[in-house]
């Protein structure tokens, strides 16, 4: 009796032990990436626009289009418009706006950085699909039509798997 009892604890240790091990191996990362909002472009030679009082209202929407994810951090270029389509789900989950550079897409720093957590990143309509792209490691989006801002790309990437999805919120 008493070798089964220590049989029973010792199963149930190296049980437990094992499925914590399995969980602490297994990460998920979930990347939803935009374009910026409606910018400005009453002046051609503006090349730092700000959002339109309509680049304003959709970034109020991607907001409320997110209000149930909790992000671990946010990245936006260093343009205006696309600081101020970030903004309000910054400020919705308390988190900076971490900046990153355009001509250097998805780097292994990145990669590390980002591990295990829930990111929203602000482009453009030519980097958001090469990010994209460059998470997936093949180019399969093309740049963005200028006039349409509502694409949302959703990348998972859990234990070497990647899913990725596009919508349009209009």
């Amino acid at each position: 009796m008493k070798s089964l009892f220590t049989f029973i604890i010792v199963f149930t240790c190296c049980a437990s032990s094992f499925s914590q091990e399995q969980v602490k191996e297994r990460t998920t990362t979930t990347y939803y990436l935009i374009r910026h909002a409606e910018k400005d472009r009453s002046d051609k030679s503006n090349r730092n626009p700000e959002l339109t009082e309509i680049g304003k209202t959709r970034a109020k929407r991607w907001n409320e289009v997110f209000q149930h994810i909790t992000f671990d951090a946010i990245y936006s270029t260093k343009y205006n418009r696309t600081i101020q389509t970030a903004l309000p789900t910054a400020e919705q989950n308390k988190l900076e706006i971490a900046h990153y550079d355009p001509r250097n897409l998805y780097s292994e720093e990145f990669a590390e950085a980002t591990n295990g957590k829930t990111v929203l990143v602000v482009g453009h309509s030519n980097t958001t699909p090469a990010f994209v792209n460059a998470i997936l490691g093949i180019k399969k989006y093309q740049d963005i039509d200028d006039n349409n801002n509502g694409n949302l790309y959703i990348i998972t990437i859990s234990d070497g798997h990647i899913i990725d999805q596009v919508l349009t919120i209009n």
